[in-house]
């Protein structure tokens, strides 16, 4: 290894045990400047070539460093233990809110030591759950391992997403490798600092999310229809996200394989969902949505336009109205996009999923640094520099918790996406956006 390589990345190694261990959330300056800097060492190794399996060793060290850590900018993972302990304890994690397990009416048979010890922890002890069957079945296992060690579940949910990120690291570099991509391409993903931070730092799942929608591609791309239809499931179960690549898989998949891929992913979707089915799911699940598109609102920016267009027309925010129509207006991009690509195949489908999920999260409500990971593990597939470049950006949007208020700043947000659309136009520009040249062995 060429020792400005090997400074570069022990340089990299401290920023990360500082952001590890002794930055607490509220310090945004601090914060700052330890991305900032993890952010440029990144770009710097990337760009000096950085050999692949030092690359690949490099980034199985540096997810180490986090084993023991307490997530300290996420409180997430308390109601992760919540709703694992109720599981663990023969407890459906969907049928209540945590208030109504600790108020005057609370269940005896639930009502524990553990659980008081956590509520006061918990960031939304008043709504219900909203993680699928995937996650509650991880929460579970952890929260069965070590029911009285926050430490031991922590590190056990870790070394589960340590488990998914070495099968994504496998199966991004076989796709590259299959698609005639460069395989070095797949450090973008794995070295990146929100990665490293959002998902093996703070526990964020979409870890899962990305294993499974590169397993339901590899699947895919070798005519197992079936296989990566049930794929396709345990990502929708672990995030609903997944389900927008629906659209794009209908002009690449002949009808008799896309019966089958559907089969098996409502098969395998009622598998996950049976032993938490009841009417109480229906609803509970049904209202954390609306609120979520109802109510809920961070670091957006189309929204942010409409939301204070409608302030303006009417006197109050328009959320109520504003985010299902630009839901909807997601859907319709989909289908549009759907039907529109000129000769779809599997080496393409990342590149239109990654415009997809650009679309929605640009016209969503909220949007939180973790949400982007897939979109930098697509962009691998692309010569496309703007993922990158917001993966960096959105570290802004901590600054909001400086004070227990979170208070937003405007101007940090208008910046982020400032840069993010200018590389976003750029890489339109420039053509780094359109699809890989393929042979025709990768074509439906």
């Amino acid at each position: 290894m060429k020792p400005a390589h090997l400074a570069a990345l022990l340089l990299s190694a401290a920023a990360y045990g500082l952001l590890a261990y002794a930055t607490p959330r509220p310090a945004f300056g601090q914060l700052a400047g330890l991305l900032v800097l993890a952010f440029g060492l990144y770009v710097w190794l990337l760009k000096t070539g950085l050999p692949l399996r030092q690359g690949l060793l490099a980034a199985l060290l540096l997810r180490l460093l986090w084993l023991p850590a307490l997530p300290a900018l996420s409180d997430d993972y308390h109601r992760f233990r919540w709703d694992g302990l109720l599981l663990s304890q023969g407890q459906n994690p969907y049928r209540y809110r945590p208030d109504e397990l600790t108020g005057p009416n609370s269940a005896a048979e639930t009502h524990n030591q553990q659980l008081a010890t956590i509520y006061p922890r918990l960031n939304s002890p008043h709504y219900y759950s909203v993680y699928p069957p995937v996650d509650q079945a991880v929460f579970g296992l952890a929260a069965w391992l070590f029911p009285d060690s926050e430490r031991g579940f922590v590190v056990a949910l870790r070394v589960l997403l340590l488990l998914a990120e070495a099968a994504t690291a496998g199966l991004l570099l076989a796709l590259l490798r299959q698609f005639g991509q460069p395989p070095k391409r797949a450090l973008w993903y794995l070295l990146n600092p929100l990665v490293m931070v959002e998902l093996t730092g703070n526990l964020h799942f979409e870890g899962l999310v990305g294993c499974f929608l590169l397993l339901m591609l590899w699947l895919l791309a070798r005519g197992r229809a079936a296989a990566g239809g049930a794929a396709l499931a345990l990502a929708v179960a672990t995030k609903l996200l997944p389900l927008l690549v629906l659209p794009l898989l209908l002009r690449r998949l002949p009808w008799p394989r896309l019966l089958r891929f559907g089969l098996a992913l409502a098969v395998v979707l009622a598998a996950l969902f049976m032993p938490f089915l009841s009417l109480e799911l229906v609803e509970n699940i049904g209202r954390s949505l609306n609120l979520y598109f109802r109510s809920f609102e961070f670091n957006a920016s189309i929204y942010y336009l409409a939301r204070a267009a409608g302030q303006w027309l009417s006197g109050y925010n328009q959320i109520a109205l504003l985010g299902p129509a630009l839901a909807l207006l997601t859907a319709t991009g989909g289908l549009l996009l759907a039907a529109t690509e000129r000769r779809p195949t599997w080496a393409t489908l990342p590149r239109a999923l990654l415009l997809l999920l650009t679309l929605y999260f640009l016209l969503a409500t909220t949007v939180h640094p973790w949400y982007l990971a897939p979109l930098v593990l697509l962009s691998c597939f692309t010569r496309a520099r703007y993922a990158l470049v917001w993966s960096g950006m959105i570290g802004l949007s901590y600054a909001a918790y400086r004070t227990t208020a979170y208070t937003e700043s405007l101007g940090l947000v208008a910046l982020e996406y400032g840069v993010v659309l200018a590389v976003l136009l750029l890489d339109f520009r420039q053509g780094r956006l359109r699809g890989p040249e393929v042979s025709e062995t990768s074509v439906v």
